[in-house]
């Protein structure tokens, strides 16, 4: 274990939280899980892992990620991650990657909404409108030179792992921006407390781009001379404005709902999203056991029995990954055609909680907790799997901090919430996680949460989300108690 800040892997990583040393290795930190798993999953040069023996033990999924990707794995002190991480309460896992920025000639011009930020100072904003254009489909977020480094760790940690997914342009001029898009054909709007017509009214559905402006002064003259069209979120209450984050993922997703055009009503169209969701969400553990298949089959005689054993583990975490994945999409194809057959009996659900709980423990990082009293309800053990993971999945992915928690509750319906703080959403959007999903809208299972409500409904009960007054994003499943009478 590393105990000393003279370390050179850790000397080497802990420069890098100043932006002359990120530009000069061309290297960057990436804290949390969450955002270190996005790293590995896309491909993303990861040069060091560095985890404390705490989280290291709760991390083994993650560790055997980075492993089997040839990623060196150091374990080090408390205090040594309190050196690289600039958090209050490190969450015990940094990794040192390579840039991931392109050039302006690698965006896609028909890929969707071209975000442009100009003089965005805030990284936790930048940060924010990041993991936005990734929810949205969006093409693309030019960071010019007067903005924020997208680099700088709060805005790494404030993209949730987005960074990863979607094209960044860095350090370019805004009028070279602004020449180089119109150029290819995009439309430049420019977004503004007073624009000349309402985000809803304006015509986004072509191949445009949005520029955005500073957290406090929005946009120069200058700047907005340059565009084609100003824009502006109507605002109908009391509020003076609204924070740029929120305003910028209002304007891309309506960008996104236009371009997309009219929502598909028909069974099929709806089978066919659950199906491309579900493809999608299957992709990253398929190729996790590809990779670990593929060594194992053609390095054998070379790796030690210790290797060997975390490769197997890594095996078996991916295919119960997939396991899940693949009895959501079969689940799903019941719900539709009206052919889903239950087996319920009764099941203590704190009790059935808690070995969800400890399946989650056996790979995932993030901390779990299960309280309240006992309740008996009458439900398919397997299917009250299914519906616990995709809403712990889904409290993970939606909402930013501090533990999930699960609670228990008895009476006439027993009922079991997941909740996170922090909601990444609002009310809603967080009704909308409950219909299948495209592929590029954003992370967690795209089927997992459509799944669950059908299944709570089945059972005679229910499935609803509640975001508290923007303190915690809460999912709560009711069934019937074990002594109501069953359904026909």
């Amino acid at each position: 274990m590393i105990t000393s800040p003279h370390n050179q892997r850790v000397a080497a990583a802990a420069r890098l939280k100043k932006r002359a040393m990120r530009e000069k290795d061309r290297l960057f930190l990436v804290e949390g899980s969450q955002g270190v798993e996005e790293a590995l999953a896309s491909g993303t040069a990861v040069r060091d892992l560095f985890v404390t023996p705490a989280s290291e033990e709760r991390l083994d999924g993650l560790v055997h990620m980075a492993r089997s990707a040839g990623v060196p794995v150091h374990t080090v002190a408390p205090e040594i991650m309190g050196h690289l991480t600039s958090t209050v309460t490190p969450q015990g896992v940094v990794a040192v990657a390579g840039f991931v920025d392109v050039a302006m000639e690698d965006l896609d011009a028909e890929g969707g909404t071209i975000a442009i930020l100009v003089e965005v100072r805030d990284p936790g904003n930048a940060g924010t409108i990041l993991r936005s254009a990734d929810a949205s489909g969006a093409g693309g977020v030019v960071f010019t030179k007067s903005s924020v480094d997208v680099y700088n760790p709060k805005a790494v940690r404030a993209t949730a792992g987005s960074l990863f997914h979607v094209p960044v342009v860095r350090g370019e001029e805004v009028e070279a921006t602004v020449e180089a898009l119109r150029a290819r054909g995009l439309a430049i709007v420019a977004a503004t407390a007073d624009g000349e017509r309402s985000v809803y009214d304006a015509d986004l559905s072509a191949d445009t781009a949005v520029i955005f402006g500073n957290e406090a002064r929005g946009l120069s003259s200058e700047t907005r001379a340059l565009a084609d069209a100003t824009v502006r979120v109507p605002i109908a209450g009391r509020a003076e404005s609204l924070n740029l984050a929120a305003a910028a993922s209002l304007v891309l997703f309506e960008a996104a709902r236009q371009r997309s055009g009219p929502a598909p009503s028909s069974q099929g169209d709806r089978l066919a999203r659950i199906v491309a969701g579900a493809a999608h969400d299957i992709r990253s553990p398929l190729a996790a056991l590809k990779g670990f298949s593929g060594t194992l089959l053609s390095k054998w005689d070379r790796l030690e029995d210790q290797q060997r054993r975390v490769m197997v583990e890594g095996v078996a975490h991916e295919a119960s990954r997939m396991e899940i994945v693949v009895s959501q999409l079969v689940d799903a194809a019941r719900l539709l055609s009206g052919t889903l057959e239950l087996a319920p009996a009764p099941i203590d659900l704190l009790g059935a909680a808690q070995s969800v709980r400890q399946e989650l423990g056996r790979w995932d990082p993030s901390e779990l907790v299960v309280r309240g009293d006992t309740a008996v309800a009458r439900v398919d053990p397997a299917r009250f799997r299914s519906m616990v993971l995709a809403m712990v999945e889904s409290a993970r992915w939606f909402a930013e901090e501090g533990a999930v928690e699960i609670e228990v509750r008895p009476g006439p319906s027993p009922s079991l919430s997941v909740s996170r703080a922090r909601p990444a959403l609002g009310a809603e959007e967080a009704q909308r996680l409950f219909e299948p999903r495209e592929p590029l809208t954003g992370g967690g299972s795209k089927v997992g949460l459509f799944v669950a409500r059908g299944l709570a409904r089945a059972h005679g009960g229910g499935l609803e989300v509640d975001v508290d007054a923007g303190e915690r994003l809460r999912f709560t499943l009711t069934l019937p108690a074990a002594d109501a009478t069953p359904r026909p």
